[in-house]
């Protein structure tokens, strides 16, 4: 079954407990004409969900106020190139986690509590770069799923 052209689109959220969820169902909804298998949609969640969550729960965190949340998709014939942009806090010394598998031959009391987000993202997506523009974080990349 082919799959359809997909217009370049954009959405929009403003972060909070359930930003991550609405933002990843207007997300896959507006994903339908490329005709996508489970594996592709998949991993667009996943990694998807990582970085939403990871806006939400640092950038955004709940002590603070809430802002907006924008994903710009375009599809090209190797994939879909996302921009993802908010107005919260920087990443730490302004750089993106190295995204490395943290050592799991550890006691169960001593293993991290997080750590595989960044880890999942680095190895699904690619060209993953991050900025921080004026007042922005700007998260970039290309997920090779939907391509011709």
């Amino acid at each position: 079954m082919e799959s359809e052209q997909l217009r370049p689109f954009r959405v929009c959220v403003e972060s909070g407990q359930y930003a991550a969820r609405e933002a990843l169902r207007e997300f896959l909804d507006a994903l339908r004409p490329l005709k996508l298998d489970v594996e592709e949609s998949g991993t667009i969640e996943l990694v998807l969900a990582e970085v939403l969550n990871n806006i939400v729960e640092h950038a955004y965190p709940p002590s603070q106020p809430s802002g907006p949340i924008a994903i710009e998709c375009a599809h090209r014939q190797d994939g879909l190139i996302l921009k993802i942009k908010d107005e919260g806090h920087a990443m730490p010394d302004g750089k993106m986690p190295l995204g490395e598998l943290t050592p799991l031959d550890v006691e169960l009391e001593d293993m991290p509590e997080g750590g595989f987000g960044w880890f999942l993202i680095s190895h699904l997506a690619k060209d993953v770069r991050y900025a921080r523009v004026g007042h922005e974080n700007h998260l970039n990349m290309r997920l090779a799923v939907g391509t011709s």
